[in-house]
């Protein structure tokens, strides 16, 4: 099989390593986490068109005014929307530099200090983030926004407690849409799948729809609930709807490559997602084409897409947007570079314990032959009650590994739609490892 004419040459990627880098899931905990849930109705509307017009004004009106809170928290706004549609992490960068320049002159203005918050959880600087959220709150504590934007925080750092309690709180003190989106995140952490998806439909039905980015959002989420629950066929109508909504939103245009997936049509997903890297060249999608490269039994184009995801991956650190974890979980799957995998998990796992750091921590120590390490890292993994199949699959091969088939078993019954999986590297680890217990 001939390499895909998608395949780009080493130095465009090079130069494209701006981008904001994340797996599928860093994608969607950061999406709450910076989330249009979060955010306020785009008063210039929420289209690519519209979103882009208001950052050309804001910025003028900035030019002219430096001391014009409501066009910098406005710009800021709009800049994490584009972020997360356009997949370009200078977005944000620009975010942060206008806010801190605004707040140099103006350290005592609450709503940009509010929205400081949001560009820092998008910048995946959560124990700072935090920090900002407890300073606004301390101003005003029936701010709901606060509670939100810190337990967005403590979400990602793995502290479920706090974040548990301050979403709690945040929906006593405004129920909604920003609430309700965040307990169907915490629901779907502690392994209830139906209760996410109930709760993400009422912040889906709460959200105006003036807001059409959020509503794409909105759509995606229930999308890959469904998915997981193993209503394929609705979960490709939410996808479709999300981008008829938001035309090639990135999280629906690689919800419907999940959906191929599910179905076995990996040529369609991967051509899906060749068509994606060619708009955004960033790690996820490279690594999910170079999976289902090697499931297709094109080893040249995996080679390639594969030396493309690490390049955009250690491209995106120069700029000081740093995830080991990524890279971690993409070796220890390949079965490659085993004590770098390791090295990178583990400084991953000194900044943040959230279950899917700690998953990829487990999964980097068996593969490097650390079966006791891997047993308490996969414990902290699983501490939630989590359902989600690449957790429980890496969870049931360290069963097999350390002789217990028995184990492994009830861990693998514990994916609740094995037949539905939308990652290829995951559906084919499950699969290879059921065939193997029914031996």
């Amino acid at each position: 099989m001939k390499t895909s004419r998608f395949v780009f040459p080493l130095a465009i990627v090079v130069a494209a390593t701006f981008v904001m880098a994340a797996t599928f899931r860093d994608a969607k905990s950061t999406a709450i986490a910076a989330a249009a849930p979060a955010l306020p109705l785009q008063a210039g509307g929420t289209s690519r068109v519209e979103l882009s017009s208001t950052v050309a004004r804001m910025t003028a009106r900035l030019q002219a005014r430096p001391d014009d809170a409501a066009a910098v928290v406005s710009l800021a706004n709009a800049l994490i929307r584009l972020q997360r549609v356009n997949s370009d992490g200078r977005a944000v960068t620009t975010a942060d530099q206008h806010l801190r320049t605004f707040l140099e002159h103006r350290p005592g203005d609450y709503d940009a200090r509010r929205m400081l918050a949001v560009v820092l959880l998008s910048e995946h600087r959560f124990g700072d983030a935090i920090a900002e959220a407890n300073k606004t709150m301390a101003i005003d504590p029936r701010d709901a926004w606060n509670f939100g934007a810190a337990g967005d925080g403590y979400m990602e750092l793995g502290d479920y407690d706090r974040a548990f309690a301050a979403f709690d709180r945040m929906g006593q003190l405004q129920p909604g849409p920003p609430a309700y989106a965040r307990v169907s995140y915490a629901l779907e952490i502690k392994g209830d799948l139906q209760g996410a998806l109930d709760y993400m439909r009422r912040a889906s039905a709460g959200t105006s729809p003036n807001d059409p980015e959020s509503q794409a959002w909105h759509f995606c989420q229930i999308g890959e609930l469904l998915l997981q629950l193993g209503r394929i066929h609705e979960a490709r109508l939410e996808f479709e709807r999300s981008e008829a909504t938001f035309a090639n939103h990135p999280l629906a245009v690689i919800g419907r490559a999940r959906v191929a997936i599910a179905e076995g049509d990996l040529a369609a997903a991967r051509l899906i997602l060749q068509r994606q890297l060619a708009v955004t060249p960033t790690t996820d999608v490279a690594m999910m084409i170079a999976d289902l490269s090697e499931a297709l039994a094109d080893a040249p184009a995996a080679a390639s897409y594969a030396k493309m995801a690490e390049q955009i991956e250690r491209g995106t650190w120069q700029s000081g947007i740093r995830q080991p974890q990524v890279l971690a979980r993409f070796f220890a799957e390949r079965g490659v570079n085993a004590a770098e995998a390791v090295t990178l998990a583990e400084e991953a796992a000194l900044a943040r314990r959230d279950i899917f750091t700690m998953d990829t921590l487990a999964f980097a120590y068996l593969k490097a032959g650390r079966l006791d390490d891997a047993r308490r890292a996969s414990g902290e993994a699983q501490r939630t009650g989590t359902r989600d199949a690449r957790v429980l699959w890496h969870a049931a091969e360290l069963q097999v590994a350390s002789g217990d088939r028995v184990a492994a078993m009830s861990v693998l019954s514990r994916i609740p739609a094995v037949n539905s999986i939308g990652d290829v590297r995951v559906r084919s680890g499950v699969a290879a490892l059921q065939s193997r217990l029914s031996q």
